[in-house]
């Protein structure tokens, strides 16, 4: 496409669950529900088209041990994209990776900063690993380098307890929290196991990742305080192989992480009844590989969740949270265009005919 050519989608646009249009026009890279005067150089792609997908959980620029060089960095991102994501809330990584904001053809994305954790509580080479005498400072030096998140790590293996414990003190993260959002910055946290999630969320949290130690007594708490969850189910399927290679040291830790697996279906299904915010996310970057919030939205809706809502999770609903637009008059044109409607299957996700970015047919 050259940057005069007028790009007609055509079929059904799925601009919400519920409103759908005929077709749509791409000028100048956006959006527009009216045909343009004079148009000449034309061209028509059919199809169902949904906004592009949304992982609220990936590091770009991240492996298994720790900051990648760029060329990974973005083979990372063009996976993702070649997958129909194309915005990504990246949940903490400690790689610069600004430089993909000036690239048009990758996906859009919105960063936490660099995951801060306590003190040899995390994975080697991912975290700022302070004290919580420190937790202050370090979220605002986050909230400030990044693009409106910052990401905690809540809990992790405690080596003397062999088992997951909470990383931080209550007064810590009630303070910390109030810094991020003095700054305007939201506040994430990785938390897997049951007791950080109280004091999080009484600390005025917005959302915590995984959340498989959500349990029925915490359930009203985060449907109170509108506390949103990104269950990274494709993530916690790798439980029972995390636990088996940890046994033999740390025999309780693993037993909890069965525990948790097991019950993960039953933890999201539960969530999304009481009304709590649920939203795809994949964990990519780390040992996962990228492109997989289609398979995640699949998870979703073998937790129980409707496939229609499913869908929003990692669409509308999803990029109306993260403050960025859909299908809407003059937004920037980042759609997916499939062959069957995917509110009937969202198995159909895993296979876009065609992935608009910016106004331009990318893949």
């Amino acid at each position: 496409m050259s940057d005069r050519t007028v790009l007609h989608v055509k079929g059904r646009v799925l601009v919400g669950p519920e409103e759908v249009r005929d077709e749509l026009w791409v000028v100048d890279g956006r959006i527009s529900y009216d045909r343009p005067a004079g148009a000449r150089d034309i061209r028509t792609v059919r199809g169902w088209a949904l906004p592009g997908l949304v992982d609220a959980h990936c590091h770009v620029g991240l492996d298994r041990h720790g900051a990648v060089p760029q060329d990974v960095a973005e083979k990372q991102a063009l996976t993702d994209r070649d997958a129909g994501t194309l915005l990504i809330r990246d949940a903490g990584s400690p790689s610069d990776t600004r430089w993909i904001d000036d690239r048009d053809d990758l996906p859009k994305i919105i960063r936490a900063g660099r995951h801060i954790a306590r003190t040899r509580r995390y994975i080697r080479n991912y975290a700022w690993e302070i004290e919580p005498d420190d937790l202050v400072a370090y979220v605002a030096q986050e909230a400030r380098r990044g693009d409106g998140w910052v990401k905690l790590v809540g809990d992790w293996i405690d080596r003397d307890l062999g088992d997951l414990s909470a990383c931080w003190p209550r007064g810590a993260v009630e303070a910390a929290i109030a810094e991020a959002h003095r700054l305007g910055a939201r506040v994430t946290a990785h938390c897997f196991s049951e007791d950080s999630l109280q004091d999080l969320v009484e600390a005025g949290i917005d959302c915590i990742e995984h959340a498989t130690g959500l349990t029925e007594d915490l359930i009203p708490l985060f449907a109170e305080r509108g506390v949103a969850i990104v269950p990274t189910l494709v993530n916690i399927a790798t439980f029972p192989q995390l636990a088996d290679g940890g046994e033999a040291r740390f025999p309780r830790w693993s037993a909890h992480m069965r525990r948790l697996h097991e019950r993960r279906y039953d933890t999201v299904r539960g969530a999304y009844d009481a009304g709590i915010p649920v939203f795809v996310g994949t964990d990519a970057g780390g040992g996962l590989a990228h492109g997989l919030a289609a398979s995640e939205v699949a998870e979703l809706v073998t937790a129980g969740i409707p496939p229609v809502e499913a869908l929003a999770a990692g669409t509308w609903t999803a990029r109306a949270w993260l403050g960025r637009p859909g299908l809407d008059e003059g937004a920037p044109a980042d759609l997916v265009v499939y062959d069957e409607d995917p509110r009937k299957d969202v198995g159909v996700l895993a296979a876009p005919r065609r992935v608009v970015l910016n106004g331009r047919v990318v893949g």
